[in-house]
């Protein structure tokens, strides 16, 4: 491929972004406009051209999965001599590189989870703490040490942006903790994710060797998901940089969804100021989404502008029309759970790949309800931020039966047959087991495997098991999990950088979204950003829904989300399909019904809201009755319409040819 038909399947903004390949680049792109497949070809590009030396390059982004993926592409472009990684590991590989020479011995212990220093710590300065207190304060700790902020100065920083303290302790006993807890990782000898960013900044600051070493070395700098960078990462960048310019960032401001955890969309807002030759390019093409769900996107994403905010990326759709965004309330968090498991079913069956679906909220205590519903439905789901896929001991024992085949694979049989057999003996089938439980779950993540195998045959066609063992062992570094053949649970933070065929943002109601814990005007708006998040996920299919009470019975109390004013359809502004009851009505059934009821209002000469109203037809065709009992509490059904026409619709529902019998329903109705 030469260098110039690399750029061959690139929109004019995309090129502009590869063909930029010195010089201080600002990229806005705003979701699903294709900003990996620039970015990654502009790094191709440089490297075809001659511009770059692959090693000299540095790409960073905030995710191992980012991560990985972008190095998937690069090496598929012919660039797989780029380093492409997150920030921590980056910094982590270089920091082991010079600390026996700057400091001597190896690096301290780097520990993975702050709890028992974090414990320790609240013991020595009398800050009483349980498992929960622990979490948020370590949260705390990261966020301080992120932003810059030591223990003298916290008081002050936590103030100014108003920034509740957590665990019920006031600002001084955080400070305090902040001190103790780092005097306990001195006296272990250990240090955390963020002291490896700090110590990396200051080693480069002060030794002018160790920085002169590094920019020799890396010329070329791509940092990915701009929006999120915290202040100690840009100070990194900034060691990193020298004063120099050669800095291509990527980000969108209305995607800024981790202030929490401090990040800050200021560095990519004022990246001219900084960079006064900057090119900006802004990527506005949306490949992802359907005209619908773009178009609800732009309406939420211009309700977040604040006066003085600058403009938001208005996207423009480039996929053709899809179906209408579906609005759905009902009665209970029960209903919504089992609603949205029956619409997941129904879309299974239509032919929409399990995987392919996402079911997306604001906290996580929230997804128990919907692993209920699903595994009612007999629909297999996957929780996002649960075990990690190479950490469970199934995939662990099948990766070592692969590696062990791998050395006598015979070559004649092709990769997805061989996988295959081997992962027979560790639970894997050509069908999956009927029930749920631990033996599908083992299932799902054998096929996983296979489907992987079968996915790097269709990309290299000579790929052997060797092949594969090498790719899961770069996935296992990153982890980047294959794809598993379930209905994907998720925060909406959670589901971040990801996209799915169809989209269900549940549980919209204030107190949640927005969650009650915002409470100044930039946290609101923050909120209403990770509900444009939300939205942009969706490829095609999108249905939005909140419950007005919590448990099945209670008072109706909740409130729609405020985010959705203007929106929901029958209000100024609002779209979209809106359905009221315990699950959205079934399409093919609810044509049925129209179709009978067209026929009916036809021999009675009469118009065919006489016969029933839209309301009632869309509740039976949610209720999705089976007898006679069940009509008898479906909205817009009365004694008279039900004696009259019970029997037509159980038949309808069904999908009968023959009448059924008239007088047995009206006895089981009265």
């Amino acid at each position: 491929m030469s260098a110039d038909s690399l750029l061959d399947a690139l929109d004019p903004e995309q090129r502009a972004v590869a063909t930029a390949l010195t010089g201080p680049v600002c990229v806005l792109a705003g979701a699903g406009t294709g900003k990996t497949r620039a970015i990654t070809h502009r790094i191709a590009y440089g490297v075809r051209t001659g511009v770059y030396r692959p090693a000299s390059v540095l790409a960073v982004t905030f995710t191992a999965r980012a991560a990985g993926e972008m190095r998937v592409r690069l090496r598929d472009l012919g660039a797989g001599g780029v380093q492409a990684r997150t920030f921590h590991a980056a910094a982590l590989r270089q920091l082991g590189h010079f600390w026996p020479r700057v400091v001597g011995g190896a690096p301290p212990r780097l520990v993975e989870a702050k709890a028992t220093l974090v414990a320790e710590a609240g013991r020595r300065v009398g800050v009483s703490v349980d498992r929960v207190s622990v979490r948020d304060l370590a949260a705390e700790i990261e966020w301080a040490k992120v932003s810059l902020v030591t223990a003298e100065d916290y008081e002050r920083a936590a103030a100014a942006v108003r920034r509740p303290t957590p665990a019920g302790q006031d600002a001084q006993a955080v400070a305090r903790l902040l001190t103790a807890y780092e005097d306990v990782k001195t006296e272990r000898g250990v240090i955390d994710f963020e002291d490896v960013l700090l110590l990396l900044a200051a080693m480069l600051a002060q030794r002018g060797e160790v920085a002169d070493e590094v920019r020799a070395q890396y010329r070329h700098f791509v940092v990915d998901e701009y929006q999120d960078v915290s202040p100690l990462q840009q100070y990194l960048l900034e060691q990193w940089l020298g004063g120099r310019h050669d800095v291509c960032v990527v980000g969108d401001p209305s995607q800024t969804i981790y202030s929490f955890a401090g990040a800050s969309p200021h560095h990519l807002l004022t990246f001219t100021t900084r960079h006064p030759r900057a090119q900006v390019v802004r990527l506005v093409r949306d490949y992802r989404s359907t005209p619908q769900v773009v178009g609800l996107a732009n309406r939420v994403l211009h309700a977040t502008r604040r006066p003085g905010d600058p403009a938001p990326l208005h996207l423009v759709a480039q996929q053709p029309d899809g179906p209408q965004v579906r609005f759905t309330a009902y009665d209970d968090d029960d209903a919504e759970a089992a609603g949205i498991a029956a619409r997941a079913a129904r879309l299974v069956a239509a032919g929409v790949p399990a995987s392919e679906i996402a079911v997306l909220y604001r906290t996580n205590v929230q997804s128990e309800a919907f692993e209920q519903a699903l595994a009612a439905a007999g629909v297999g789901y996957q929780v996002r931020g649960g075990e990690r896929f190479f950490a469970r001991r199934d995939v662990r024992d099948a990766l070592v039966l692969l590696r062990g085949g791998a050395r006598s694979a015979d070559p004649d049989v092709p990769l997805g047959q061989t996988v295959r057999d081997i992962l027979t003996s560790v639970g894997w089938a050509p069908q999956p087991p009927a029930a749920r439980g631990a033996a599908r779950e083992r299932w799902d993540a054998m096929q996983a495997l296979v489907g992987l195998a079968d996915d790097l045959v269709a990309a290299r066609g000579g790929a052997t098991l060797t092949d594969l063992v090498a790719e899961l062992d770069d996935r296992a570094s990153a982890q980047h999990a294959p794809t598993v053949d379930g209905v994907t649970l998720a925060s909406l933070h959670a589901a971040k950088g990801l996209e799915w065929d169809a989209v269900f943002l549940a549980g919209l109601s204030d107190g949640l979204l927005p969650i009650s814990l915002a409470q100044t005007e930039a946290a609101v708006a923050e909120e209403r950003r990770l509900l444009y998040v939300g939205v942009t996920r969706a490829r095609r299919h999108l249905e939005l829904s909140y419950a007005a009470a919590r448990t099945p019975g209670s008072r109706a109390a909740r409130a729609r989300s405020r985010f959705l004013t203007g929106l929901w359809p029958g209000e100024e502004g609002g779209r979209g399909a809106v359905r009221r009851g315990s699950a959205p009505a079934d399409p093919a059934v609810l044509e049925r019904l129209r179709q009978w009821r067209a026929r009916v209002a036809d021999e009675r000469g009469v118009a065919a809201f006489r016969v029933l109203p839209d309301v009632a037809l869309e509740a039976v065709a949610a209720a999705m009755p089976t007898q006679p009992a069940d009509l008898r509490y479906v909205q817009g059904l009365g004694p008279t319409r039900l004696r009259e026409y019970g029997d037509d619709l159980l038949r309808v529902v069904a999908d009968e040819g023959a009448p059924g019998s008239r007088e047995a329903v009206r006895t089981n109705l009265e």
